[in-house]
């Protein structure tokens, strides 16, 4: 399995296949806009469009399971992130990204990494599609940590 073989509906319904991001280092995110991690949206905005022309892409996941911290439709997510955050990025369908109604997509990205404890969990996933880390919420977008791992996939 990989992340390619997955395909999802993208903030405006329009089916996607993950296999678009082929031969890209992927940072996929659980995303919420009600939430005290929310302003991360910025440090993954700023991360997407510096690294973009590299290869390099942010998946933004949208899940109301952590505090109800992301209740809105589809069409008030992508206007929030938008207008607040000036969010360019691929943004998907609001999903489960834990429990028994998991999202394919979050069954594959946690089975060998673990299951997200809150918002803005992050899965680095390299160009073949295969999870190479899992970062919790505290690590945020411009962290050493994050961007010495995006580096490192980049290569």
């Amino acid at each position: 399995m990989s992340l390619h073989e997955i395909t999802l509906n993208t903030l405006d319904g329009t089916p996607q296949s993950l296999a678009a991001y082929k031969g890209k280092v992927v940072l996929a995110v659980n995303v919420a806009s009600e939430c005290g991690f929310t302003p991360q949206y910025a440090g993954l905005q700023k991360l997407y469009t510096e690294q973009k022309e590299r290869g390099f892409v942010v998946l933004g996941f949208p899940s109301n399971q952590f505090g109800a911290q992301e209740p809105g439709t589809a069409a008030q997510i992508g206007t929030f992130c938008r207008k607040n955050y000036g969010v360019t990025f691929p943004l998907f369908e609001k999903l489960d990204v834990k429990g028994a109604a998991k999202a394919p997509l979050y069954q594959f990205l946690t089975a060998r990494h673990g299951e997200p404890a809150w918002n803005f969990h992050k899965y680095l996933i390299g160009k073949d599609g295969q999870v190479l880390q899992a970062f919790p919420s505290k690590v945020a977008p411009d962290s050493a940590e994050l961007k010495a791992a995006i580096e490192a996939a980049l290569k």
